[in-house]
């Protein structure tokens, strides 16, 4: 019946999710993630930067509801600059973590998001596939320093 109406595809199964990694080396952290954002099958936005500092040297990877997962971003953003300002010096990542494990859990049933949290490091953002962008964040002692390089002037690696 469903292929007589030409609505098949409402019998199929769904595919989504975002992509977001963290990879440890010596010396530091490599946050990734790819850009888009979608809602159900549909691509909403194809270019969000899904990498949002939570304080001066301390980002976090985006997944989930985009809205859920912005809003603990901003939540603990605030609630670590309050906390800087108390202990008079920069928070640690741990408490970053500490901070967004807590929100998650205490709202487990309302929130649908999942955050990655690091600290000096080098972060990058891409979707090479839509040509969209690449958000690069470079974290270390000296400050943080964010660029945005267009999908067509990103490198590939790998033969074409």
């Amino acid at each position: 019946m469903l292929q007589e109406t030409g609505t098949e595809w409402l019998s199929q199964e769904v595919k989504t999710g975002t992509t977001i990694i963290a990879v440890e080396f010596d010396g530091g952290v490599v946050l990734g993630s790819d850009s888009r954002v979608s809602a159900g099958a549909s691509v909403v936005n194809r270019v969000m930067n899904k990498l949002s500092p939570l304080h001066d040297k301390i980002y976090c990877a985006l997944s989930g509801s985009a809205a859920d997962a912005q809003t603990i971003a901003e939540v603990v953003h605030y609630q670590l600059d309050v906390h800087s300002i108390e202990i008079d010096e920069d928070p640690q990542v741990r408490s970053a973590a500490t901070l967004v494990r807590n929100i998650s859990y205490k709202y487990k049933e309302e929130l649908s998001a999942h955050l990655i949290v690091a600290a000096l490091s080098l972060a990058i953002n891409r979707d090479g596939s839509s040509g969209g962008v690449a958000y690069i964040v470079s974290i270390d002692e000296h400050g943080t320093e964010e660029k945005v390089v267009l999908g067509n002037d990103l490198p590939t690696f790998f033969d074409q």
